[in-house]
């Protein structure tokens, strides 16, 4: 696509306030691809007021027309949808395949879970002697990240909209064409004007000036735990709700009774995938003792089967994290055993896929988010000791269990500190709530979970 020169307000495109402009680069080839307005205060401001100024008619618009939006809305994005694989391969760098199967295709699904639901969703409930109505929070800020670049923006917005909210959306400023995309679809869609609007900038400067706004009623973010507590300080001083979704550390649990072969590949796949960018990936593998040695060699080699099949992370900065990540784990005692801390590309900001053995639980690499293809091993001695090192980080976003009985791995799952755990390999289910325990977040994605987020609400006593 070719990359609009302004922001969506109001329904239409309109030039920023200032010149500022954000170049828009491919990761794999270091080549500038576009360049999009880098918003300010004053264009958030802008589209805050055309979002208020929308909300009161939105809201009273009946659900089943709101319904009928994002069931266009849906349309459009599945009717667009090997364009949007091209954009998000183009500015994120995922391999054309995973951008058709996953970039493309899941947020098509949750668009059309949220159609679904805001026609099925009952805004008005009676509970003895009172009339308990659900109504929208009113004018949502959403600032989302790279990684999953469409799938994140549809995940807050369609919810918002079919509570009945008005948005304004400041993308993250690596993947902003993507968010263009979406915008234009919104538009085709036939949304009202002022009910969306995009603003493209920095997160410091237009994604602070949304989360600090004093007419937005809701921030909306996902990202980095660190942002995440800066945003909710300010949330929290204007008294306004917020739902953010944050780091990860996840545990792949394998428990003695499991297929250990199915395991491990399962769970070096999980962490490839997406190069590694994927908050929920299960970084830390948990292997008893008498078969991690066995373990490790298994998941050595089917990194090294990975290779090519990955595409880099994000940008320059992202890069140099990871490789100082592996970095020191090595020099922190962990034995690597697949990938390194060498750029495996002349061009590109590639990471080999890396797995490190003898990781222990204090190390660097098994605590703080890495957002890179690199897999610690962990050993652990009994059960318990597995639970105290899955539920020993700060984060809790999710994890997964192997055993050889579902219920043996359902039982260990209910001891975890986590909001989501896939069980001996279970599959990606956009209605179940997204989110995390402890600092991994606040609130919850995806399904009725995530549509409640958006809504507040009113007693009527009798």
């Amino acid at each position: 696509m070719k990359a609009h020169d302004g922001l969506y307000i109001g329904g239409a495109w309109r030039p920023a306030a200032g010149r500022d402009e954000i170049e828009v680069v491919n990761p794999a080839d270091e080549q500038v691809i576009g360049r999009v307005p880098a918003g300010d205060a004053m264009d958030v401001d802008t589209a805050v007021r055309a979002a208020r100024a929308a909300l009161a008619t939105w809201a009273a618009t009946p659900p089943a027309e709101r319904a009928a939006r994002l069931g266009a809305l849906r349309d459009v994005l599945a009717a667009r949808k090997d364009e949007i694989a091209g954009t998000v391969t183009a500015e994120l760098g995922s391999p054309l395949p995973f951008s058709q199967a996953v970039h493309a295709s899941v947020p098509i699904a949750v668009a059309g879970s949220y159609a679904e639901l805001a026609a099925a969703h009952s805004f008005e409930e009676k509970v003895g002697n009172s009339t308990v109505l659900h109504e929208p929070v009113g004018v949502v800020g959403a600032i989302t990240p790279w990684n999953y670049p469409l799938h994140q923006i549809v995940a807050k917005v369609a919810p918002a909209l079919a509570a009945g909210c008005t948005v304004v959306l400041k993308p993250a400023e690596d993947t902003p064409l993507t968010a263009q995309l979406f915008a234009e679809a919104v538009h085709e869609a036939g949304v009202p004007a002022g009910v969306f609007n995009l603003v493209t900038g920095l997160g410091p400067v237009a994604g602070q000036a949304l989360a600090e706004h004093p007419d937005v009623d809701l921030v909306s973010f996902t990202g980095s735990t660190a942002v995440g507590r800066r945003i909710g300080a300010a949330a929290g001083a204007a008294v306004k709700k917020v739902a953010l979704e944050l780091g990860g550390k996840s545990a792949n649990v394998i428990l003695p009774s499991a297929d250990l072969a199915r395991a491990v590949n399962v769970g070096v796949a999980n962490v490839m995938s997406n190069s590694g960018q994927t908050c929920s990936a299960w970084t830390r593998m948990l292997v008893h003792r008498d078969r991690y040695d066995e373990a490790v060699e298994l998941a050595a080699a089917a990194a090294a089967k990975y290779g090519d099949r990955i595409g880099p992370v994000v940008n320059a900065r992202q890069q140099a994290r990871v490789l100082g990540y592996i970095e020191k784990g090595v020099a922190e005692g962990a034995r690597l055993v697949a990938g390194g801390p060498e750029a495996p590309r002349e061009q590109g900001y590639f990471v080999s896929p890396t797995v490190l053995a003898d990781v222990t639980p204090e190390m660097t690499v098994a605590q703080e988010e890495i957002f890179g293809p690199v897999l610690s091993v962990l050993r652990y001695e009994d059960e318990e000791d597995a639970l105290r090192i899955a539920n020993g980080t700060v984060y809790g976003l999710a994890g997964a269990v192997w055993a050889g009985e579902e219920s043996e791995a359902v039982a260990f799952a209910r001891r975890m500190d986590t909001g989501q755990v896939d069980i001996n390999g279970g599959r990606f289910n956009p209605l179940a709530p997204f989110g995390g325990y402890k600092q991994s977040g606040v609130g919850r994605e995806l399904g009725s979970h995530g549509l409640a987020e958006y809504l507040q609400t009113k007693s009527l006593q009798f």
